[in-house]
């Protein structure tokens, strides 16, 4: 039998073009997501301890399942950190740890140190708000409490706001606080809680500015589509009956945010750029994960944007921020500066608590020179 050469060799070439065709078409998206987070140059970055996790689920039954979000507070040469935990009940309560170095953390509070409502409740006693019912989805504690802390130290009183989360109806930020002498001590006389934003409606992610902006307290609640700051001469103004109105679904702002931003990060950090604010936000080809975020703000006019970062300055890329209730997520609660170094704490995967840090003079030097600077009178998108 003869073969035809010039027809074996077309049907040769045809099955070789279908599999490159097929195998180019088999390429997993993630991978090659990944890939591209890989390849960025930028030195705006943060780097991990390599002790991280430097907080974990303990034996206790309160955080037994996780510990994490932190927000810190630097006084007298030492870290004190807050962090969310979740035990039996599901339900979130407040844990305390605290360090000499800012990495390792020898000190932490066999009891919780906060709870919503003055008590260990549990899913059946939580005491719920009358207020109807929201859609929400929690990072875990299902049975509601105090989630995701911010702490503020200005002047001789640690401020706190937290999420109350009724585990059913209700989303709230919620103010408190403590003498600043209690607070190092381990004496938690916490002040009564009061609500700060509006009944009915979502709220997440405030801050308290460490110091006064023109003889003011300032407390910055959003930052897409624009910076929204309110002032108060006194923080007692917000009394449980006075709210600050913010972004919300209900509100004609909503539709103009940028749903790839989260909302922001620590509480503000002072430097002689202007505030440093680190903020939560997705990329479009990667929406599914949460990055961390840096820019400056005005230190007069903290509602003017003077510089934002071209790419994220932490990624979820570890075992730790992805094995945990919440795969692909960073989400940091508190910041400080120790000896010139900038500690950013960080929640990995709604799970455990983590550690980045960085030299805050190159840090900044960097944001500036590589960010993207704010145009006169041209909005900079965040």
């Amino acid at each position: 039998m003869k073969i035809n050469m010039a027809a074996l060799k077309k049907i040769k070439e045809k099955i070789k073009k279908k599999t490159k065709s097929a195998s180019l078409k088999k390429k997993p998206v993630k991978k090659q997501v990944r890939r591209k987070s890989a390849d960025r140059k930028s030195k705006l970055k943060l780097s991990r301890s390599p002790g991280n996790p430097i907080i974990e689920p303990g034996a206790n039954s309160w955080e037994s399942k996780a510990a994490f979000n932190p927000t810190a507070l630097y006084h007298d040469g030492k870290v004190h950190v807050i962090y969310r935990a979740i035990g039996e009940g599901d339900v979130s309560v407040l844990g305390y740890a605290s360090s000499e170095d800012g990495i390792n953390f020898t000190l932490r509070s066999p009891e919780p140190v906060f709870t919503h409502g003055g008590r260990i409740p549990t899913y059946a006693n939580f005491n719920k708000f009358s207020v109807p019912r929201i859609d929400y989805i929690s990072g875990g504690g299902w049975g509601g409490g105090c989630e995701d802390p911010r702490l503020t130290k200005l002047g001789d009183t640690a401020y706190m706001i937290y999420t109350a989360f009724d585990g059913w109806g209700s989303v709230r930020l919620t103010l408190t606080s403590v003498s600043l002498d209690d607070f190092v001590s381990g004496r938690w006389n916490w002040r009564r809680p009061v609500f700060i934003s509006p009944p009915g409606e979502i709220h997440k992610n405030w801050v308290i500015f460490p110091e006064k902006i023109n003889d003011k307290y300032a407390i910055l609640h959003s930052i897409s589509p624009k910076i929204m700051v309110d002032y108060f001469r006194s923080l007692d103004e917000l009394d449980g009956k006075n709210f600050i109105y913010s972004v919300h679904q209900g509100s004609l702002l909503w539709q103009a945010r940028d749903r790839l931003v989260r909302g922001v990060g620590p509480a503000p950090i002072k430097t002689k750029f202007g505030w440093l604010i680190l903020y939560h936000k997705m990329e479009k080809h990667d929406s599914h994960r949460y990055k961390l975020w840096a820019m400056i703000l005005d230190a007069k006019n903290p509602e003017k944007i003077l510089h934002v970062s071209k790419h994220p300055i932490l990624e979820p890329d570890l075992w730790y921020e992805n094995e945990g209730y919440k795969g692909g997520v960073v989400y940091s609660c508190g910041a400080v500066v120790k000896d010139g170094n900038l500690f950013v704490y960080y929640g990995g995967a709604d799970k455990v608590s983590c550690v980045a840090q960085t030299r805050l003079d190159e840090f900044l030097k960097e944001l500036v020179s590589s960010g993207v600077p704010a145009l006169k009178n041209k909005k900079v998108k965040v």
